[in-house]
C-alpha cells in the first residue's frame, strides 16, 4: 500500500492543523441527530414521529443555510461568517432544552439556517490548500476523518442522554460547536486559492453563477444525493433487522463495523494511482446494498454483507466533493461546496422515510432494497446523460473532442489540434503530438487546392502545434501559471513565424509544463511531421519551406499568435468546463 500520497498531502502547509480541527469540530455535529431525538421522546414526552420531525426540520433548514452561507464567504470571507453562525449555535442550544416543542420546531429550522458550515469549510479550504493532483488522498482523508466523527458522535451523545441529562447534553454540543466556531476564526484557513501576485487585482473576470451551475455540476450532486440515500437507508436498515432479531445490543458494534470498512475503501482509494469515476462509485454502493437485506435472521451475516457496500462510502463521498473543487473556480467554491452540502443533507433526508416506508410495507430488508434499487435508477439517469458529457471521473473535467471535430481546412484544423490539446489529461509533449496528429488531414485537403494553401496549411498546422502544446497547460492551471504560460505561446508562435537565415520553427518542450525555453526545430521536420506519407525529414529536404515562404505568412501566424494571447488569459480565469470552448474559439478567430 502506498502511503507517500499521504504523507505528501499532511506536509503541505496548513492541512495537518485543518485535518485535527475538522475531526474534534465534527463530533458535536454528529451527535446532534439522536440527541434531539431522545430529548424529543424522552424529555419533551413526545412520539417518535414528532422527534423525526424535528429532525427534518434541522435538515431543511441546513439544506437552505449550506449554499446562503457558502456564498457568504465567497462575497465577504470566512470570518464574518464564522462570527454570525457561531453566535446563533450560542443562542440556539442555550435555550433548545427550554423550548416547548412547536417553538422547537420553529427554531430547528433557523438553527439549520444558520448552523455553523464545518463540513463545506473543510472542503473548500482543503481545494485551497491542496494542489489539484493531490486532491484525491486530501478528500479521501477527509471522507475518513468524517467516519471517525461519526463513530464518536453518537455513542457520546447517548453516553451523556443516559448517565447525565438531556439539557446537559445539550448545552455540551452547543459549547462544543463554539470552542470550533471561534478556533476556526482563531486559524482562519483559506477558503480560495492564491491570486496571480503580477496581475493587478482587478483583472480577474467575475464569476457568474451560470458559469459553474452546469448540468454536469448538477449531476454531481445528484450523485452526492444518491449516496447519502444509500447510507441513510441502510443505517435504519440495520436497526431494523436487529431490533427484528432481538440483538438490540449489537447495534453499535455493528454500525462500527460498517464504518471501520468505509474507513478502510477510502484509505484504499487515496492510495490508488488512479481515480475510480463517481458514477461507478455510486452503482457499485447501491448494487452492493441490494443484498444486504437477504440476510434475513442470519443476523451476525451483517459483518460480512456490509463489507462491499461499506468500503465504497468513503471513497464516492470523496470523490463528489473532489469533482466539485474541480468543475466550480476558486471565487465561487463556497457556494459551490454550499449546495454539495445540501445535497448530502437532502439526500440523508430522503433515504430514512425511504427505508423506513419500505421496512413498514415488508421486512427490515425491504429497506435495503428500496435504497439500493433508488440508487441504481439514479446511476442509470446519469450514465444515459454521460454519453453526451464528459464522463464523472475526478480526473478528467474538460471537454471531449469527438471526430467530427477534425474537419479538412487549416484553420478548423488547429481548433481540432487545440480541442485535442485541451481534451487530453496529460502532458504537453502529449498535447502537441496530438496537434500533429490531426495536422495531415487539413493539409493533405490543402494541397488538392493548390500549393500556396499547401503551405498556408502546413504553417497553420505548426501554429496549432506550439499553441495546443501549452493550451492544455494553461487549461489545467490557476491563472497565476496559466495567463504567463498562455503568453509564452503566444510568442513562440511568433518567433516561429519569423524568417531566419536558417529558418526554424519553435516547439513547446516536453521537459516540464512550465519550460520557457522553446526548442528549435527544423521547418523542414515540422513539415515531415505535418505531410502525410513523410518517411523521415531528410527525404523532404529538397521540398522544405523556405524562409520567404515563412515570412510571406508571418503576418497571418503573428495575429493569430495575438488573439489567442488575448484570449488565454480569459481561459486561465474560467471554469474549466468552460476553458475548452474558449480556447476553440480563439483559435477559429484566428
Amino acid at each position: 500500500m502506498r502511503l507517500d500520497p499521504y504523507r505528501h498531502v499532511l506536509a503541505l502547509p496548513g492541512v495537518r492543523s485543518l485535518m485535527v480541527l475538522a475531526l474534534l469540530a465534527r463530533i458535536p455535529i454528529t451527535a446532534i441527530g439522536v440527541t434531539m431525538t431522545l430529548h424529543v421522546a424522552q424529555d419533551l414526552h413526545r412520539g417518535w414521529g414528532a422527534a423525526g420531525l424535528v429532525g427534518a426540520a434541522l435538515t431543511v433548514g441546513t439544506a437552505i443555510g449550506g449554499p446562503l452561507n457558502g456564498r457568504f464567504v465567497d462575497r465577504k470571507g470566512l470570518r464574518p461568517m464564522l462570527i454570525v453562525t457561531t453566535v446563533c449555535e450560542a443562542l440556539f442550544w442555550a435555550v433548545a432544552p427550554s423550548l416547548s416543542y412547536p417553538a422547537l420546531l420553529v427554531g430547528a429550522v433557523v438553527a439549520g439556517v444558520f448552523s455553523l458550515p464545518v463540513f463545506s469549510v473543510v472542503r473548500q479550504s482543503l481545494a485551497a490548500l491542496v494542489p489539484t493532483e493531490q486532491r484525491r488522498q486530501a478528500y479521501a482523508l477527509d471522507s475518513m476523518s468524517v467516519e471517525l466523527s461519526f463513530m464518536a458522535g453518537p455513542p457520546l451523545a447517548v453516553l451523556l442522554m443516559s448517565s447525565l441529562s438531556g439539557r446537559v447534553t445539550m448545552w455540551s454540543i452547543g459549547g462544543c460547536l463554539v470552542l470550533a466556531g471561534i478556533a476556526l476564526f482563531v486559524t482562519n484557513p483559506p477558503v480560495h486559492a492564491p491570486a496571480d501576485p503580477t496581475q493587478p487585482a482587478d483583472t480577474a473576470a467575475p464569476v457568474r453563477r451560470r458559469d459553474w451551475l452546469t448540468p454536469r455540476f448538477l449531476a454531481v450532486c445528484a450523485a452526492a444525493s444518491a449516496t447519502t440515500m444509500v447510507l441513510a437507508g441502510t443505517d435504519l436498515g440495520i436497526v431494523a433487522m436487529l431490533r427484528e432479531a432481538g440483538k438490540v445490543q449489537l447495534i453499535g458494534g455493528v454500525l462500527a463495523a460498517w464504518g471501520v470498512y468505509s474507513l478502510i475503501g477510502g484509505f484504499v482509494y487515496g492510495a490508488l494511482t488512479r481515480a475510480v469515476p463517481l458514477v461507478a462509485l455510486i452503482g457499485g454502493l447501491s448494487l452492493f446494498t441490494l443484498p444486504v437485506g437477504l440476510v434475513g435472521d442470519r443476523w451476525w451475516l451483517l459483518f460480512i454483507a456490509l463489507l462491499p457496500a461499506g468500503a465504497l462510502c468513503a471513497p464516492t463521498l470523496s470523490a463528489s466533493a473532489d469533482l466539485v473543487s474541480r468543475l466550480v473556480p476558486s471565487p465561487a467554491r463556497g457556494e459551490a461546496m454550499g449546495w454539495h452540502g445540501s445535497s448530502l443533507t437532502v439526500g440523508l433526508a430522503i433515504g430514512s422515510p425511504l427505508a423506513g416506508w419500505a421496512i413498514d410495507h415488508g421486512s427490515p430488508g425491504w429497506g435495503f432494497a428500496a435504497v439500493g434499487a433508488v440508487g441504481l435508477l439514479i446511476t442509470a439517469v446519469l450514465l444515459v446523460l454521460r454519453r453526451g458529457s464528459t464522463p464523472l471521473d475526478p480526473t478528467n473535467t474538460l471537454a471531449a473532442t469527438t471526430a467530427l471535430d477534425l474537419i479538412t481546412t487549416p484553420a478548423t484544423a488547429a481548433v481540432a489540434a487545440t480541442d485535442t490539446a485541451v481534451a487530453t489529461a496529460a502532458t504537453p509533449a502529449n498535447a502537441t503530438a496530438a496537434a500533429v496528429a490531426v495536422a495531415p488531414t487539413s493539409v493533405a485537403a490543402a494541397t488538392a487546392a493548390g500549393p500556396a494553401t499547401a503551405t498556408g496549411a502546413v504553417t497553420t498546422a505548426v501554429a496549432a502545434t506550439t499553441i495546443a502544446g501549452t493550451t492544455q497547460t494553461v487549461a489545467m492551471q490557476p491563472a497565476a501559471v496559466g495567463v504567463p504560460a498562455a503568453r509564452r505561446s503566444a510568442v513562440a508562435v511568433t518567433e516561429a513565424a519569423t524568417p531566419t537565415a536558417n529558418p526554424t520553427v519553435a516547439l513547446p518542450t516536453a521537459a516540464s509544463p512550465a519550460s520557457t525555453a522553446p526548442t528549435a526545430m527544423p521547418a523542414a521536420t515540422v513539415a515531415a511531421a505535418a505531410l502525410p506519407g513523410a518517411a523521415s525529414p531528410a527525404a523532404t529536404a529538397p521540398t522544405a519551406t523556405p524562409a520567404a515562404t515563412v515570412a510571406a505568412v508571418a503576418p497571418a501566424v503573428t495575429v493569430a499568435a495575438t488573439a489567442v494571447d488575448a484570449t488565454m488569459q480569459t481561459v486561465a480565469t474560467q471554469p474549466a468546463a468552460a476553458r475548452g470552448t474558449t480556447a476553440r474559439s480563439a483559435v477559429a478567430e484566428a
